[in-house]
């Protein structure tokens, strides 16, 4: 049998450090772009083109690693932040795509990833992304799910007129609900993370909306590049603290996924 302490994940642990980090990841992903296209002036076209470029370095040095790196993994999933606002803006702003139509079309191209996922691994579950395909598909959802956060955020917002910071409360108390369906009713724990995950990054797009958005228009007025500052801060110091604590550093593979995977291997 396959040694399990070989088999290294490249995510981290599911933590509470885990989530925290995510939703400020989220939140930055909404500042920062604002910040580098409006505050800044690159426009869109040129800000989605730097951002873009330095997302596929930052992924071409992860796909090299053979292990979890927490300050790679989080740059890549800052950077995935930016990079899917910057999709779902520049289909808003530049092309006229209503919210709405984004918000459906991400949905099918998530759904479609993790279908063409499901049937090439036979799991969804982050715990055995171990090799460049699984790798590739769980980076492609990431960035389905911040571009459908983005577009579904906004669509609740702005469109609906509902307001940065009830909405934050929406999606957090949503959150909640999944959460304790997780715990209590037995929810799916591949399904739970997900809806969960999806779900964050409207959470922190709010957030990031709220405390950066004049008050006028119901915000905090702290700017895009306030917020930006505070939460990059907060995400620099939970990742020094957990790249020497390497309190979410993933642990072996359960036996039943190891049994999964000889199975794949042997296909």
């Amino acid at each position: 049998m396959t040694d399990v302490k070989k088999l290294l994940n490249k995510v981290p642990e599911i933590t509470i450090y885990f989530w925290i980090i995510k939703i400020l990841c989220t939140t930055v992903g909404e500042t920062a772009a604002d910040y580098l296209n409006m505050a800044l002036g690159f426009g869109l076209t040129n800000t989605t083109y730097v951002m873009g470029a330095i997302l596929i370095a930052f992924l071409v040095a992860q796909f090299r690693m053979k292990k979890y790196n927490p300050s790679n993994y989080w740059m890549v999933v800052v950077l995935l932040s930016v990079v899917g606002t910057l999709i779902t803006d520049n289909l808003s702003d530049n092309l006229g795509v209503p919210l709405i139509t984004s918000t459906i079309g991400f949905s099918i191209a998530l759904a479609i990833t993790f279908f063409i996922w499901y049937k090439s691994e036979k799991t969804l579950s982050i715990h055995s992304i171990r090799t460049s395909r699984r790798e590739s598909f769980y980076w492609l959802a990431i960035l389905f799910t911040f571009a459908l956060g983005t577009a579904g955020g906004d669509l609740v917002a702005e469109k609906f007129a509902i307001g940065y910071f009830p909405s934050a409360l929406i999606f957090a108390g949503i959150i909640a609900a999944i959460t304790f369906a997780h715990y209590k009713l037995k929810l799916n724990a591949v399904l739970a993370f997900w809806l969960a995950y999806i779900l964050t990054r409207p959470l922190g797009a709010s957030i990031g909306d709220f405390m950066s958005q004049a008050t006028s228009d119901g915000g905090l007025n702290l700017g895009t590049i306030g917020t930006s500052v505070i939460f990059l801060t907060a995400i620099a110091c939970l990742v020094i603290y957990i790249s020497f604590s390497r309190v979410d550093s993933p642990g072996p593979l359960k036996p039943e996924m190891v049994a999964v995977d000889e199975e794949d291997d042997m296909v």
